[in-house]
């Protein structure tokens, strides 16, 4: 594993404790977005992203998050302690979508984060700063030949792939998709994949 690209957004010098959203592109090729670099009570540490864990309604079966006191569907009042709790008693309201599975991986994460935060700060001071963080500020005509097919609108606003790597070979960007009962077919890399 190679971190290719570390972009870094800082935040509002108002805000105690995030530092900076981040996205971290590994070997090229694969890209994990919305790290954030937080100032904890040990010091610096990079926190992965996540989602709001949730849990159903015993009366509709509504999904509602692990902080809600009342229910999204039906209005009934719910358990504030229902969520799971960790060895320090803290409730469990988050689970991370993508993380390290072994120290050695975070460590590296984490520098190369941190590296990229000091450096960011530096640039930040300079005249005609611009954040690199964006991805939706790009036109079509600013772009790789492989990318002008995957191009949309996005909010209103021009988007593109992250970072500016060319497509990997073998992918089919700009092509018309096949047909719903063609689209199931055995890919270049072995694996049957779905398009859809």
């Amino acid at each position: 594993m190679v971190i290719t690209e570390v972009r870094i957004k800082l935040c509002e010098e108002n805000n105690e404790r995030l530092l900076a959203f981040c996205s971290v592109t590994f070997d090229n090729a694969f890209v994990v977005r919305d790290l954030k670099l937080i100032e904890g009570t040990k010091g610096v540490f990079v926190a992965m992203p996540s989602r709001k864990l949730t849990d159903r309604c015993g009366k509709c079966g509504c999904k509602n998050h692990l902080r809600a006191r009342f229910c999204n569907g039906c209005g009934l009042r719910l358990d504030e302690a229902r969520a799971t709790r960790d060895a320090d008693g803290r409730a469990k309201l988050h689970a991370d979508i993508a993380h390290p599975i072994h120290s050695r991986a975070r460590e590296e994460v984490q520098g190369a984060v941190v590296r990229a935060y000091s450096e960011e700060k530096e640039r930040a001071q300079q005249p005609g700063y611009v954040c690199t963080y964006d991805d939706f500020d790009y036109d079509a005509d600013d772009l790789p030949a492989t990318y002008a097919g995957v191009v949309g609108e996005v909010g209103g606003r021009t988007a593109r792939p992250h970072g500016p790597h060319p497509a990997p070979k073998g992918t089919h960007f700009g092509k018309t998709p096949a047909p719903a009962a063609a689209r199931m077919t055995k890919a270049d890399d072995g694996f049957a994949t779905g398009i859809g």
